[in-house]
């Protein structure tokens, strides 16, 4: 990281975004957000700037992008973390918000890179969408989350002689500010999530948060164009025996030499 620590975070109204702002903040860094919706909670933060602009809005997004460097001075990192949350068409919604909206602020990132001597971090928070199926998320989703993934390998290939390095976090699920009440009213399901991730807890905004840190800092200076899963380990079970796992199989011997069930 640069002596002028200045973090971009695309998305940071909510969720993992506004943990990530906060920790940035906290960590004496200043911190533009650029965001469809004003963030919340966040007003206690003098190091913090909000900028409104709908990132499928290409020349919004520039105006904003720009106004960042006037006000805050150039960009020493870039976390992207937009979601499609509309009501229209989610084909096409999903694909302008994760793909072509990334695409555009990459290109920015390489071009602001090239003008500087500074080198610059990126990174994507993407899903574990993007390499299995999650049942309750449309193809879309889908779709654009395993495009992420490849826009992270391109782009550190095409920006890495201009000293950026891009990487992206493809975190399970995740428990936020938002999503806490439905894990206490369900107990339940944490319960599910307790059993069968091997790390025996669920995954918090605040996991996602220092873990994008940690790539954003000189500490992962060596490390661009990867793919982290931060999922407690749960996508590492054989699909077969992750099912015995959840069922009253669990104990079931499928093998002639069995060993302890793990």
């Amino acid at each position: 990281m640069s002596a002028h620590a200045h973090t971009l975070v695309i998305g940071g109204s909510r969720g993992i975004g506004r943990t990530l702002v906060r920790s940035l903040a906290e960590d004496g860094q200043a911190v533009s957000v650029i965001s469809r919706s004003q963030p919340t909670g966040l007003d206690d933060l003098t190091s913090v700037r909000t900028w409104l602009a709908d990132v499928t809005d290409a020349s919004a997004l520039t105006a904003a992008l720009s106004a960042t460097l006037r006000e805050q001075g150039p960009i020493s990192g870039t976390v992207l973390l937009q979601r499609y949350r509309g009501d229209g068409d989610d084909w096409a919604g999903e694909l302008a918000t994760s793909l072509t909206a990334t695409r555009s602020v990459l290109e920015w990132v390489g071009e602001q890179s090239r003008l500087s001597d500074e080198g610059t971090a990126v990174v994507v928070i993407g899903s574990i969408a993007g390499s299995f199926i999650a049942s309750e998320q449309p193809v879309s989703y889908h779709v654009a989350k395993a495009g992420i993934a490849q826009l992270v390998r391109y782009y550190a290939v095409a920006l890495g002689p201009n000293g950026v390095r891009v990487n992206s976090v493809s975190p399970g699920t995740i428990v936020k500010e938002e999503s806490q009440s439905l894990y206490r009213e369900n107990p339940e399901l944490e319960r599910l999530y307790r059993d069968i991730i091997p790390l025996g807890r669920m995954g918090t905004a605040r996991d996602v948060a220092d873990l994008a840190m940690f790539l954003l800092s000189d500490r992962a200076s060596f490390l661009t164009g990867q793919n982290i899963v931060l999922d407690g380990g749960v996508s590492l079970h054989g699909h077969e025996a992750l099912a015995r796992r959840v069922s009253p199989l669990r104990d079931l011997s499928v093998t002639r030499h069995a060993r302890k069930t793990l």
